[in-house]
């Protein structure tokens, strides 16, 4: 079920009645959610709910040991347990396919002829996330940072809550699982606030995004050869406000729905176009994600502090990687020489080595990040490229000539940062390889400006929501949050006034069959 979509209105309207009657108490009122967390998971795929619940119950009992347990060797076995099986079986339905494809090209290229049928794996809906968050949860309690949930059911609550359970946010148990103890309470401006992120989410999505996308987006990049380089370069653009109003409109819902039952979800984004340099980006875009990567790769593979020998064998398979998806591995030779040199350096210098092993860490993050987002070279480029993006933005910082906080430098960073991150978005965006440099090639040999106004005219009702869409996305904070508030204070029947004008007017501009959300694809 989509949220834009009829299904998941009864589905939700159910929900509700349910919650909101005085039938249950608040724990029936928990377990009510549960039961419609899983059936509204089920519906996707019902077999596919016992990965789930075998999720669920290992990482509860593996949680229970290691709050009792004291011998570290029987410890670090339930913390393995819970990372083989969650990776394992993100692993196997994520990157079967991938893995085997790769495996297969890499027999090949030592003149064996090995041909074998992939396994077309049905991809779990929303594995992803609710990995991170079982990854997260057993990690925690083995730092003794948090402790473990006593109820099976209420972890089960926890890693199931159907707001979030297809696209996040990521949510911390630390966050969510308090939430679970404390008196039930939704007042009408608590409720009001949740119906302007549903509208606002709703909104984004449909008028935003699908419109967007089924006008000009899709239409460029299924057919990039019959585009000129300022179609696709005006495409790609597109794409940048694309994927962020598809993202931010789900999980503004979600944060919407979620409040209509009395939680709070994380934060996902920040206005990240707003951002004067890649590093403010990542700090601003899909956040839950960025501080997962921060607290449970980057940190522990070293920081910025150190490096260890798990970076290095990452590293050299990432190495390996890169050679075997380009077929020439004269790339290794390349490869081998620099970590020849970097090796001499990284001897002799104390520097010399942090500044390699933090860049390293920032890098692999990076990588292991664009890899999350899907089993394709294609996502490891573009992880390795914002990677890049980190590295050369910390360098230029120390050797800048100007005040990073003048209006202009802020203007130019917003503007560079921007064009950086939507040029990365090629090989995000791009179905395969071939079709990603399909794209670069037309907007370095074939860009024919004579035919911008055209292209503009042509296509205008696009380039105006996409320039209605960037005007909204700049509004002041302290602006946004001032008519949120607003909203939530006002009358039922203003409330209900403008939510049957913006139903209207999405039913008006909507596509003729609901979009599905970007991010349900990781």
């Amino acid at each position: 079920m989509l949220f834009n979509s009829l299904s998941f209105i009864v589905f939700l309207v159910i929900v509700l009645v349910l919650y909101y009657s005085k039938l249950f108490k608040w724990t029936s009122k928990k377990r009510m959610l549960l039961f419609a967390s899983y059936a509204f998971y089920g519906l996707w795929n019902p077999p596919l709910v016992i990965l789930l619940w075998i999720s669920t119950v290992v990482d509860w009992t593996a949680g229970k040991r290691l709050a009792v347990e004291d011998n570290q060797r029987k410890r670090k076995f339930w913390l393995l347990l819970s990372m083989c099986v969650n990776l394992g079986f993100l692993a196997f339905f994520k990157y079967g396919d991938f893995l085997l494809e790769n495996f297969v090209s890499l027999v090949n290229s030592f003149g064996i002829d090995y041909k074998v049928r992939p396994m077309d794996i049905i991809l779990p809906m929303g594995i992803s996330f609710y990995t991170f968050q079982c990854i997260s949860y057993t990690v925690d309690v083995y730092r003794r940072q948090i402790q473990a949930v006593k109820n099976p059911l209420d972890f089960g609550f926890y890693i199931s809550f159907f707001p979030q359970l297809v696209a996040g946010p990521i949510v911390r148990a630390s966050d969510f699982i308090p939430q679970l103890y404390q008196p039930y309470n939704v007042d009408r401006k608590t409720f009001g606030l949740g119906l302007f992120w549903v509208l606002n989410g709703l909104l984004k999505k449909v008028f935003l995004a699908d419109y967007l996308a089924v006008n000009f987006i899709d239409r460029v990049f299924a057919q990039p050869t019959l585009y000129s380089g300022v179609e696709t370069m005006l495409a790609l653009f597109g794409y940048s406000l694309q994927v962020y109003a598809d993202f931010s409109g789900y999980t503004d819902v979600a944060i919407g729905l979620a409040l209509w039952m009395g939680f709070s979800l994380t934060k996902n984004f920040n206005s990240p176009y707003k951002a004067a340099n890649v590093g403010e980006f990542w700090q601003r875009w899909h956040m839950s994600l960025s501080g997962w990567l921060k607290d449970y790769v980057y940190i522990p593979l070293g920081g910025n502090r150190t490096g260890s020998w798990v970076s290095y064998v990452l590293a050299f398979l990432a190495l390996f990687g890169v050679a075997v998806a380009v077929d020439a591995y004269w790339v290794s030779g390349v490869l081998a020489v620099l970590v020849g040199f970097f090796y001499l350096g990284y001897r002799r210098s104390p520097s010399f080595r942090k500044n390699v092993n933090t860049n390293i860490n920032v890098l692999l993050t990076m990588l292991l990040g664009g890899f999350w987002h899907g089993s394709s070279w294609n996502f490891v480029l573009w992880g390795g490229l914002n990677g890049a993006g980190l590295v050369v933005h910390k360098y230029w910082k120390r050797i800048r000539p100007y005040n990073a906080s003048h209006w202009l430098a802020q203007v130019l960073g917003v503007l560079i940062t921007f064009l950086f991150i939507t040029f990365t978005r090629i090989w995000f965006r791009a179905p395969t390889w071939d079709g990603a440099l399909e794209v670069v090639g037309r907007m370095t040999t074939n860009m024919q400006w004579n035919l911008l106004d055209d292209v503009v005219l042509g296509f205008w009702k696009p380039m105006l929501v996409f320039a209605l869409g960037m005007c909204i996305h700049w509004i002041p904070e302290a602006i946004k949050a001032a008519y949120r508030r607003r909203f939530a204070r006002a009358s039922v029947w203003a409330q209900a006034g403008i939510s049957v004008l913006a139903v209207l007017f999405m039913y008006q501009v909507m596509t003729a069959d609901a979009q599905p959300f970007i991010y349900f694809q990781f």
